[in-house]
């Protein structure tokens, strides 16, 4: 065996782990970065680039047809569009990643690394990396596969195949409600494919609220996607015609490609993580810093997907800054201030989680949807109705949510539906990570007229 000594060990090169390996190397530390597929990870060859890269041309294709005066055609262009989206995920060659990391002064590492140890981190079984100080886990996550029967008898589709497929089948099934569903069912739709979205409520994105998910179901059968609610699929076959499901009320799908979207879980299996009393399978537990509670001494931490706290490419970012700079500041010998909102602690995974489903229309949420169980706080709904969204497109239709704790009079959560909202969803995070006033808030003028007009329309109905 071949053996090395870092530093700090960062396991998974996804966008976490490029972030903590160079939070940690800005720190002054030597670093190795361990990847065992593509250096930039899940998110820049699979996920969230390739799929908003088959998404956009759609999206832009709806609006431009809701302004008269616009020549546009009907359809898009398959093969431009993959030709763009190949662009940005580089065809999957990720020498370009694997510059960045050597510039950033970080040594990257090609092998499966596993926990042997503390501090030991050994690639591929025969090189052994020792960490002075701490290993960081960013291995994201994987997909959840249910166990419908027959599906072992087919090759269905995951995400990775849903956004690197450079041909459109005829028809498509598409098990999940969630935003990979949603996505990649509108998507395939605006590219041409017959899509048949299967999904267990009444609407999509249950965990929204109930107008986001009626706005979007609204899109997708606009978009040409049959949506069956409350059903499910019961069990797959391999058919002569293509890949029959069954679904709930019996009815029997046909189609040439089949989707499973039904959530992922944390990428902790396979680390060796059993060794140090972690379930594998599980999330790895942190506290704010992103240390893993589990285990003992300040030498295990991790960041994003990983930990189950909030799996999203940017909110995975944000811990491992913490999580970077914390390992770099015990190096050191410094003080690590844990209060919330320190720059060392994640504090926001717990109030103000910004997402954006990049449907058409788009969903753009952050922190709560709807008031505490048992509290005070008042719920405030209006439709985008105002000069700038009129202009944007004939016909907008949007909606939006304020959640206000009125003993702070502070807001919790905002939720913005309708075209284009995603550009406004920054500024209801800086509100609530800012515990703006309401009454201070009011100052707070949007432009004339743009589509944040509706902040003054939401105030207003609060009773500013």
């Amino acid at each position: 065996m071949s053996g090395q000594t870092f530093d700090v060990v960062v396991i998974g090169a996804g966008p976490v782990g490029e972030v903590a390996a160079e939070r940690a190397a800005r720190g002054g530390l030597k670093v190795a970065l361990v990847e065992h597929e593509r250096f930039g990870g899940e998110c820049s060859y699979w996920a969230c680039i390739p799929s908003k890269a088959l998404l956009r041309p759609g999206n832009l294709l709806a609006a431009a047809k809701r302004i008269p005066g616009v020549p546009v055609g009907d359809a898009v262009d398959p093969a431009q569009v993959f030709a763009r989206r190949d662009w940005f995920t580089g065809k999957g060659d990720d020498a370009g990643q694997v510059e960045w990391a050597r510039g950033a002064g970080i040594e990257p590492v090609r092998g499966h690394g596993v926990l042997t140890g503390e501090r030991e981190v050994t690639v591929d079984g025969d090189r052994v990396l020792t960490a002075r100080h701490a290993v960081i886990v960013c291995t994201g996550s994987v997909p959840n596969t249910p166990k419908i029967p027959g599906i072992d008898t087919i090759r269905p589709w995951g995400s990775r195949e849903a956004t690197s497929a450079s041909a459109v089948p005829a028809r498509l099934g598409v098990l999940g409600g969630g935003v990979v569903g949603v996505e990649m069912a509108q998507a395939w739709a605006t590219l041409g494919a017959e899509v048949h979205l299967v999904i267990t409520g009444e609407r999509p994105l249950p965990r929204n609220a109930e107008f986001v998910g009626d706005l979007v179901l609204a899109g997708l059968r606009e978009a040409g996607v049959f949506v069956h609610t409350m059903s499910g699929v019961e069990r797959v076959a391999a058919g002569e015609s293509g890949t029959e499901l069954t679904l709930k009320d019996g009815e029997v799908l046909v189609v040439d490609e089949f989707l499973v979207a039904t959530g992922r879980r944390p990428g902790t299996a396979g680390l060796g993580l059993e060794s140090f009393g972690v379930e594998a399978g599980g999330p790895l537990t942190v506290d704010d810093t992103g240390k893993v509670s589990a285990v003992d001494g300040d030498w295990l931490f991790a960041a994003g997907d990983v930990t189950g706290r909030a799996p999203l490419t940017h909110q995975g970012k944000y811990g491992a800054r913490a999580a970077g700079d914390t390992v770099a500041a015990l190096a050191k010998g410094e003080k690590v201030d844990t209060s919330p909102w320190s720059p060392f602690t994640a504090t926001a995974d717990h109030h103000a989680v910004p997402q954006v489903v990049f449907t058409d229309p788009e969903v753009a949420s952050v922190g709560l949807s709807d008031a505490r169980e048992g509290s005070n706080d008042r719920v405030v709904d209006i439709d985008i109705a105002v000069a700038g969204s009129s202009l944007h497109a004939d016909g907008y239709q949007g909606k939006a949510r304020i959640v206000v704790d009125t003993e702070r009079n502070v807001l919790l959560g905002v939720t913005f539906v309708g075209q284009d909202v995603s550009e406004l969803l920054h500024s209801a995070t800086i509100a609530i990570v800012g515990e703006v006033p309401l009454d201070r808030l009011w100052h707070a003028v949007p432009a004339f007229p743009t589509i944040s007009e509706v902040w003054l329309r939401l105030l207003e109905a609060y009773g500013l």
